[in-house]
């Protein structure tokens, strides 16, 4: 894992594509901007979890 410290406006850029902003941080805080192609999904970690957990049960009912 990669540990970086940025400012607000500062950038990641992963690939020379995909880019992360941080807009702004605050209260415990921080949000992040993330530009990226259309053909690269982007997802928070517990959204990915349960599109997985999803497909794995599709899964299971298909080949059952």
């Amino acid at each position: 894992m990669l540990v970086l410290t940025r400012k607000t406006g500062q950038e990641i850029v992963i690939d020379g594509e995909i880019r992360i902003t941080v807009t702004s941080i605050g209260d415990g805080r921080v949000k992040l901007g993330i530009s990226a192609p259309s053909h690269v999904k982007v997802d928070r970690a517990e959204v990915a979890a349960r599109i997985a957990a999803e497909e794995a049960d599709a899964a299971v009912l298909v080949c059952g």
